[in-house]
């Protein structure tokens, strides 16, 4: 599966991905201290939404256009509210003709002090992020391998912050390369936040990282099982159709506020964007089937 950000933006998988980040960048902002954000595939920034009525049908109608025209309550309201304001201020018209990827979240919910490193492999997106952010002092571009680039920029200077690893998987190899970028970098910043995005396409490939993943953080790094978080989101029956149905993140060293504030939003999530029997989600540790929290719709 290739997932291009540009072909996607807005969809559910960008909705509960870019859920997690704005909140894990809330949590930065707690403190006075500056903090570093490296996002290793960060794509053109912003994108330009496909007008609703075109064929074939876009993805953000089924993701953030359907949580923007519901009827959210308070507490789901409360966990949106920072990726929701992201949302509006990347269209000045007010509209929804854009949708802003990671860096133009993160970019917005961080202060004057923090610092941002955005690396793409692809020379087009980044020559759009250099535009960008040319005048931006917070924010350097880099056209890098993201994936080789993790080990190399941790830890950043500021000894705060995080580190967004979401990938295209246009290659068989991504969830491989994650896994190792992982295990390079995690040792050398053990404190700063992880979110890794997978789809889930290849349940085996996804669960295989996962598990491996948490195992390894705990029985060779002595991480506790609290700092490992997983929070999946399917819209339809994982086996059935075609496209993705699926996708979610691993978090590393999560706030602690997170697995309350996405225990709230993801059941009204999962039943906002569902588009077929079978949609659910869940949130646990990623390593033992009895912390699983699931539902299905």
């Amino acid at each position: 599966m290739t997932y291009r950000h540009a072909d996607h933006a807005g969809n559910f998988a960008d909705v509960l991905k870019h859920v997690v980040l704005a909140q894990c960048l809330q949590h930065l902002r707690k403190k006075d201290k500056p903090c570093a954000v490296i996002d290793t595939h960060a794509g053109r920034g912003v994108y330009e939404l496909a007008p609703a009525a075109a064929p074939p049908r876009p993805e953000w109608v089924d993701g953030v256009r359907r949580v923007l025209d519901a009827e959210r309550p308070e507490d789901v309201e409360r966990v949106l509210a920072a990726w929701l304001d992201a949302v509006r201020a990347a269209d000045p018209d007010g509209g929804l003709a854009i949708y802003p990827g990671s860096p133009a979240i993160a970019a917005h919910l961080m202060r004057d002090t923090d610092r941002l490193h955005l690396c793409e492999t692809d020379e087009d997106a980044a020559a759009a992020l250099d535009a960008r952010y040319a005048k931006d002092r917070r924010v350097k571009v880099e056209t890098r391998d993201g994936f080789k680039a993790i080990a190399a920029l941790v830890p950043p200077k500021e000894k705060r912050g995080l580190v967004l690893v979401d990938p295209g998987f246009a290659d068989p190899d991504e969830m491989a390369w994650m896994a190792e970028a992982a295990a390079a970098a995690i040792p050398k910043w053990p404190t700063g936040t992880y979110v890794f995005w997978r789809p889930l396409t290849d349940i085996w490939a996804a669960e295989r990282f996962d598990v491996g993943l948490a195992e390894w953080l705990i029985a060779e790094q002595g991480f506790a099982p609290e700092k490992i978080l997983r929070a999946d989101l399917w819209v339809r029956d994982l086996d059935v159709g075609d496209g993705l149905a699926g996708a979610g993140v691993v978090v590393i060293n999560p706030p602690f506020t997170l697995e309350a504030d996405l225990l709230a939003a993801l059941p009204w999530l999962a039943e906002t964007l569902a588009q077929g029997e079978g949609a659910g989600w869940r949130l646990d540790g990623a390593f033992t089937e009895e912390s699983l929290t699931t539902e299905e719709f």
